[in-house]
């Protein structure tokens, strides 16, 4: 599955490569600085969503404010899990740790890929998630590691449908670390570090 990108060589083979996914409206760009602080000296990958809402580019379709298109979703995770492993062959990174790195709709593909194709992505950073599927299948996720960072007054990304998410990924095994912060819609300088850690126990 080819995907608008770009990919870009860090200068340190032993740090993870980044799957950087913007949130709707953004661009491949927008997250490099994030994941430079989270992991200098790394790899990226960074696609661009396929589908457009008023000119946004975001990764699926949603019929209305927090109320996704499920079966687009399934689609358009299965469309990035493939460009996944086709660029793990392409970039030669088959033997390389892979993280991705998603905030709002980016959090929430990257939730999509881990729960549904654990054959392309086992390890995520999710900025601002919430459920993505609300019934995924019953797979084996205890490979799987995932960071979780929401905040408490977020209307974008409820903590409702954010603890779902943690519900739906313990019960297929994945090790699942929560964070929470007391704002809104956003990435903190505390869930930054705390993310920063998180990925280091594998480096």
């Amino acid at each position: 599955m080819k995907l608008n990108h770009f990919f870009q060589q860090g200068d340190d083979r032993a740090k993870p490569v980044l799957l950087l996914l913007h949130g709707t409206g953004g661009r491949p760009a927008d997250l490099r600085g994030l994941g430079a602080d989270l992991s200098p000296g790394s790899d990226v990958l960074a696609p661009a969503g396929q589908v457009s809402e008023n000119g946004m580019s975001r990764w699926f379709r949603r019929l209305r404010e927090g109320v996704f298109d499920h079966e687009d979703v399934v689609k358009r995770a299965n469309e990035l899990a493939d460009f996944i492993l086709d660029a793990r062959d392409e970039y030669k990174l088959a033997d390389r740790r892979m993280v991705a790195v998603g905030f709002s709709n980016g959090a929430n593909i990257a939730a999509a890929v881990a729960l549904l194709r654990p054959d392309a992505l086992t390890e995520v950073v999710a900025f601002a998630a919430m459920l993505p599927v609300p019934d995924p299948p019953p797979l084996d996720l205890s490979g799987s590691r995932i960071f979780l960072s929401n905040g408490a007054n977020d209307p974008m990304a409820p903590l409702a449908s954010t603890d779902q998410l943690v519900a739906r990924l313990r019960e297929r095994d994945a090790d699942v670390t929560v964070h929470r912060h007391p704002g809104g819609h956003q990435v903190t300088p505390e869930a930054v570090a705390q993310a920063r850690t998180w990925m280091l126990v594998l480096s």
